[in-house]
């Protein structure tokens, strides 16, 4: 699988279908290697990746992430293989643990986070796949933040995904992963010079996360402090976390998360509000 260096990551559940295979699509004759997308409360991210991959041609396309709440081991592995046998292996199974809050309503009690990712990795290999196999099978990164679950992608898995970190935090995990295993880092960028408007639209992208216990824990992890956290993240928690500016200064960004090993950046574009999906100028300016 050739991720290339850069991939667009978005999330599609307030696109129509059409509307996501079209973004799929573009975001393909672009020349990114992958196009990603969550999962929320919306469509479940298997089917709709079969949507996007029977509408495109060449582009990997890759769940970041699908809960492994959502579904049991056997229905994971079933759905990632046919994916990937069904597209001659263009598919990518991004899986996390999620958060409490968005597990237990469901009626799931939420477990130890390494523990239970690392049973359910290995429900997954012991899983017997009886319909054709893929000629090879989806590659899986784990959605990482903290070192354990770092360390648990790069031995039980392809690789990592983490979101929301700096170049630092990516030289820091490429060392505890070693040289072999992917890492698949998430960059929030904003294409606006002005520093107040980009700031205001960085910070609608941050909101959820200023919410996480996990995400907040990494960042102070990271030399973050609470103060960081309020009134909607400080400026420097901002410009940190989200690449704003011209086209310079993000791919700069890019570079530097590449420069540090990452094996490759996807790119989420955070759109003034408004606006649903990247325009063309902000794509090819990506």
């Amino acid at each position: 699988m050739d991720l290339k260096n850069t991939g667009i990551w978005f999330h599609t559940d307030a696109l129509t279908a059409s509307e996501s295979a079209e973004l799929a699509t573009r975001v393909e004759t672009l020349g990114f290697g992958a196009f990603w997308f969550g999962e929320g409360f919306g469509r479940d991210p298997l089917v709709h990746a079969a949507h996007l991959l029977a509408e495109t041609s060449e582009i990997v396309i890759a769940t970041g992430v699908a809960s492994i709440y959502s579904r049991d081991p056997v229905a994971m592995t079933g759905g990632a293989n046919a994916l990937a046998e069904q597209s001659g292996g263009r598919f990518l199974l991004g899986i996390g643990v999620s958060m409490p809050p968005l597990v237990e309503p469901r009626g799931h009690r939420f477990g130890p986070p390494i523990e239970t990712m690392r049973n359910y990795l290995a429900a997954m290999a012991a899983c017997q796949y009886a319909s054709v196999p893929p000629i090879e099978e989806a590659p899986v990164v784990l959605a990482a933040l903290g070192p354990k679950m770092i360390e648990l992608a790069a031995q039980e898995a392809q690789g990592a995904h983490p979101c929301n970190v700096t170049p630092e935090y990516t030289s820091g995990a490429r060392a505890r992963m070693g040289p072999d295993a992917w890492l698949c880092i998430e960059q929030k960028v904003v294409l606006e010079t002005s520093p107040s408007r980009a700031r205001e639209i960085g910070r609608s992208g941050l909101a959820l996360y200023l919410e996480v216990p996990h995400q907040r824990a990494n960042w102070t992890r990271m030399g973050f402090d609470e103060s960081d956290f309020l009134d909607g993240g400080s400026d420097r928690l901002v410009d940190a976390l989200v690449a704003w500016g011209d086209t310079k200064t993000i791919r700069a960004r890019v570079h530097a998360h590449l420069d540090a090993g990452a094996t490759h950046v996807c790119l989420q574009p955070i759109l003034p509000e408004g606006e649903r999906i990247p325009s063309e100028r902000i794509l090819s300016s990506l």
